[in-house]
């Protein structure tokens, strides 16, 4: 099978909400997309064009290239559909693969069970060819086969990513309760921030916001930090292809930006996990990081924006402190932060009643299972201020 060159319906994964800023990140490439959908968007592709999105793409999640959709109601006629790909043409048979599923179907109590057909079909057919057998295991740091599966609709695919590219891989030590490095760039994209003014990120934690805004204003795409991905183990691949894009990455980056990225945390231990991350990411040197409370952080004559991710208030005994924390917030942004977007990112709609400002958005997201928004708010300089309303 010649997937490099050949082009099949690709899937583009993200986490829920994300999907309208992949799709901007997608045609921007100058990918035409097909389909867009709440967890992400179908276009036409090779794996070629796989290895360009991978390297590129900052809110996806995996890319997943098509082999064959077809009807299958039992796990033996999944296995029947499976045995008839010539996997021997598309995995090293000394090589490693695993198997991960998408799977809704009556005749098997456990995705496990079809994981396990899956992986029969393609070792007994490389066993058939070659007369030996590949390994195969959970690992997903080689070759990477996906298979989705709802009652009779079945499709298997070559997941060209391997490992999830929504963790960026700067982010080697991740502090407390971390933001995923897609969904903070998500928010970051949703923002009215033109990557050209300052940006000021308040209880910054582990960096990951004042990071992203970096690798955005800087052109620094995600395949910078990652050297192997799915599609380097498939049979075929060049890795010409693979270097030729990451040149191009290099060309366009930019190593300085004319104006101030700002994080703060009161933690010194934050600071220092958020500055070796920084420095990973080839970035500490745009971002001006301070051990302070929040209420002391700079902000910058504007235009820019102030962007927050404060603790929700999950574990219990901490709202009331919170609430104040909340308040503080937004009196600072009232005092602070004349001329500027200011944001929330929370998943306490209780405790956003607190900041006292009226959110001129609410952009939905969520962290993980947990539903989040967005609030911007827009703060005037001088006297025109928001009177204060619950957001």
């Amino acid at each position: 099978m010649e997937v490099f060159n050949t082009s099949s319906k690709v899937l583009v994964t993200c986490n829920k909400r994300l999907a309208p800023y992949l799709l901007a990140e997608v045609e921007e490439l100058g990918f035409e997309v097909k389909r867009s959908f709440s967890t992400g968007l179908e276009l036409e592709a090779s794996v070629n064009d796989c290895i360009t999105l991978n390297l590129n793409l900052r809110t996806a999640s995996q890319i997943l290239y098509s082999l064959k959709s077809f009807s299958a109601r039992t796990p033996e006629e999944l296995y029947a559909e499976l045995v008839e790909v010539p996997w021997e043409e598309l995995i090293d048979f000394a090589g490693y693969f695993s198997i991960t599923s998408n799977v809704e179907n009556q005749y098997i109590r456990t995705p496990l069970f079809a994981n396990v057909k899956v992986k029969d079909a393609i070792v007994d057919r490389i066993r058939s060819k070659v007369n030996v057998r590949p390994d195969s295991g959970p690992l997903t740091n080689k070759t990477v086969i996906h298979l989705y599966w709802r009652n009779e609709e079945a499709e298997i695919y070559i997941d060209t990513s391997g490992e999830v590219i929504s963790k960026h891989g700067y982010r080697k030590l991740p502090g407390k309760a971390p933001m995923l490095e897609a969904l903070a760039c998500g928010t970051i994209l949703a923002t009215k921030w033109d990557k050209n003014s300052s940006f000021v990120n308040p209880m910054c934690g582990s960096g990951t916001l004042a990071i992203e805004a970096a690798l955005l204003a800087t052109n620094k795409s995600p395949g910078f930090f990652r050297m192997n991905y799915g599609f380097m183990h498939i049979l075929g691949y060049d890795e010409q292809v693979f270097f030729t894009e990451r040149r191009k990455l290099k060309d366009k980056a930019k190593k300085q930006v004319d104006f101030k990225i700002i994080a703060t945390d009161i933690s010194e231990e934050a600071i220092d996990i958020a500055e070796k991350n920084a420095k990973t990411a080839g970035v500490d040197h745009l971002i001006e990081f301070r051990v302070c409370d929040f209420e002391e952080t700079e902000v910058p004559a504007g235009p820019g924006i102030v962007m927050f991710n404060p603790e929700y208030g999950e574990r219990l005994g901490v709202h009331s402190v919170l609430e104040g924390t909340y308040k503080r917030i937004g009196d600072f942004m009232k005092q602070k932060c004349g001329g500027y977007f200011g944001y929330i990112f929370t998943g306490n709609p209780d405790l956003a009643k607190k900041i006292g400002l009226k959110a001129s958005r609410r952009i939905e997201f969520y962290n993980g299972k947990l539903d989040c928004r967005l609030l911007e708010y827009e703060l005037y300089q001088g006297s025109r201020r928001e009177e204060s309303n619950p957001s």
